[in-house]
């Protein structure tokens, strides 16, 4: 299906919003509605259908709206998004966690340490209805709750980027597109505004998890200075050179840094490709025989290859793939940051590291073994 095809659907802040709205008509209107429009930061109206209205008292409601993120793949969809609203008398608007929501804990987030986990969007989005019932001095403290929240949470980047509890409450327009892969691209950057604010001088990219367990299990890296970068290893590299970052080390897999060494930054395969014609070139200046390069060429997997180039004492090959992937990604971004590189089996057995990458370890004095 193609995106411009797909459903869309509204965001969590929307939810909270489209909650805020229907308990304030409830409490002062004393009207229940099963939908609402509400306004985004940008003029756009939406519509959100409302699952129950639940008055506690007269100064006191709770609105429960079902989330619907249309086609989006979101770990959100279909879960509940509660919010109460309570009244007061400050005549300003307030806003808290509720169970499932999470709090900010590290700087580099669109809010400060200590606030909810509501970002300024769905803020803005709850401003504008607070502007629209509460005119003569009324005050609104809205809690905003997400009773799988914790759950939900542990499929999201929101421990690694500091936020502990449950989820964030987001969205900038309050409207879900259908993921396109420039908005999941958008959604990796904050990893690395969050190492930085933290005082990280050196950023770790792992494409998933076989890095990631190595850089912690063997290297002694801490989760807090590595970033995820899914395949769009290219893109996270440029980010990281704009933020500001000099020292960039890569670690994962061989099945996919090799393609940093044939000068594929989309790490995808239906994007790009060549593992076996890469290998089997590297086999050939390490002296392979035209026999040998054919049964490597055969091979379906990286990891198929090992046996053959162990026998043929071809093992000369992974450093000239950490080598290449290295002067192949400073290239890259244009020399804005050295890039060190380490390859590993799928058991997190390290193939090879780079000169670049013995020099960041030392730097930040971690565990890297010398591998030549």
């Amino acid at each position: 299906m193609r995106v411009e095809d797909m459903k869309g659907g509204y965001t969590t802040g929307s939810c909270a919003t489209a909650g805020m709205k229907a308990g304030l008509l409830a409490l002062l209107d004393h009207t229940t509605v099963d939908s609402v429009y509400i306004e985004n930061p940008q003029g756009q109206h939406i519509e959100v259908p409302i699952k129950s209205v639940e008055v506690i008292s007269d100064t006191e409601a709770k609105v429960t709206v079902m989330k619907d993120g249309g086609d989006d793949p979101d770990v959100t969809h279909g879960n509940d998004v509660e919010t109460t609203v309570s009244l007061d008398t400050t005549g300003e608007l307030m806003f808290k966690a509720g169970f499932g929501v999470g709090t900010v804990t590290k700087p580099g987030l669109a809010m400060p340490p200590g606030e909810p986990a509501i970002n300024p969007g769905p803020r803005a989005m709850m401003k504008i209805v607070f502007n629209e019932f509460c005119t003569r001095g009324q005050g609104v403290t809205v809690t905003v709750s997400v009773p799988n929240g914790l759950v939900l949470a542990k499929k999201t980047l929101n421990h690694t980027l500091g936020i502990e509890g449950g989820i964030s409450i987001i969205g900038t327009t309050g409207i879900v597109k259908p993921m396109s892969e420039e908005g999941f691209k958008n959604s990796l950057i904050p990893q690395l505004k969050v190492m930085k604010a933290n005082g990280c001088e050196t950023a770790i990219l792992v494409p998933g998890r076989i890095g990631q367990d190595l850089a912690e299990r063997v290297l002694g890296i801490s989760k807090n200075q590595m970033a995820e970068t899914s395949n769009f290893i290219g893109f996270m590299l440029e980010q990281a050179a704009h933020i500001g970052f000099k020292r960039i080390l890569i670690i994962g897999h061989i099945g996919k840094l090799i393609k940093l060494a044939n000068g594929s930054f989309h790490t995808h395969n239906r994007m790009s490709d060549g593992r076996m014609e890469t290998i089997v070139a590297y086999a050939a200046l390490e002296g392979a025989s035209q026999a040998v390069c054919e049964e490597l060429f055969n091979c379906q997997t990286t990891e198929s290859t090992f046996p053959i180039l162990e026998r043929e004492g071809l093992n000369g090959v992974y450093q000239r793939i950490v080598d290449r992937a290295s002067l192949r990604s400073e290239r890259y971004i244009g020399g804005e940051a050295q890039v060190g590189i380490i390859i590993t089996t799928l058991d997190g057995r390290i193939l090879g590291v780079d000169q670049r990458a013995q020099e960041i370890g030392a730097i930040e004095h971690w565990n890297i073994p010398c591998m030549s």
